[in-house]
C-alpha cells in the first residue's frame, strides 16, 4: 500500500509492504508501512528525522500511526536487547528477577546512563513478568531473525 506523501510527516525512505512482514500479525495487520522521513513536528529552520509506523483502518490512515525520533527508535532497540539478555538468565531467579536488585542494566548514553529495570511499581509484576517471559520465548524465532539481520547490517557498516 502506498504511504501518503501529503501529510505532515514527509517520507524519504519507505517500506510499503510492511503488512507482509509484521511479525505474528503478518497478513492481518493495520500497520501497512514504515518510513523514515522529515518529522511532522519540524519548525521553520529546524529539521528532525523521524521513523513512522503507518496504520490504515481499511478506510483511512489512522490517527494511531506512531512517529518517533530516530534516537528513540534506537533507544527502544537498546531496551529490547538489554531485556532479552536479562531473560536469557532470568530462570535463575524464583520470580524471574531479583526483587532486591530490580535494575538489570545501566547503558551509558550521552554522559549519563539509561537505567533498565523491572517495573516493581506494577502491582501484578510477578504475574506479568511470567507472561512477558513466555511471550519472549514464543516470539524467539521472530525476534532472533530480526536481531541476526540487524547484527549483519551493523557489522557491514563497521559497528
Amino acid at each position: 500500500m502506498k504511504i501518503p506523501t501529503t501529510l505532515k510527516h514527509k517520507p524519504v525512505v519507505v517500506s510499503e509492504n510492511y503488512e507482509q512482514v509484521d511479525g505474528r500479525m503478518a497478513g492481518n495487520t493495520d500497520a501497512k508501512g514504515l518510513s523514515l522521513g522529515l518529522a511532522q513536528w519540524n519548525d521553520r529552520g529546524k529539521v528532525d528525522i523521524s521513523a513512522k509506523v503507518w496504520r490504515y483502518t481499511g478506510e483511512k490512515w489512522s490517527r494511531q500511526s506512531e512517529e518517533l525520533p530516530l534516537h528513540r527508535v534506537l533507544d527502544l532497540s537498546v531496551l529490547i536487547c538489554s531485556s532479552l539478555a536479562h531473560f536469557r538468565e532470568a530462570y535463575r531467579y524464583e520470580q524471574l528477577y531479583d526483587p532486591e536488585q530490580p535494575v538489570i542494566d545501566r547503558v551509558g548514553l550521552q554522559g549519563d546512563a539509561m537505567t533498565v529495570a523491572i517495573c516493581t511499581d506494577n502491582e501484578r509484576i510477578n504475574e506479568d513478568i511470567k507472561l512477558f517471559s513466555q511471550a519472549l520465548s514464543d516470539d524467539g524465532e521472530l525476534i532472533g531473525e530480526r536481531l541476526r539481520t540487524l547484527s549483519k547490517i551493523l557489522k557491514d557498516m563497521g559497528y
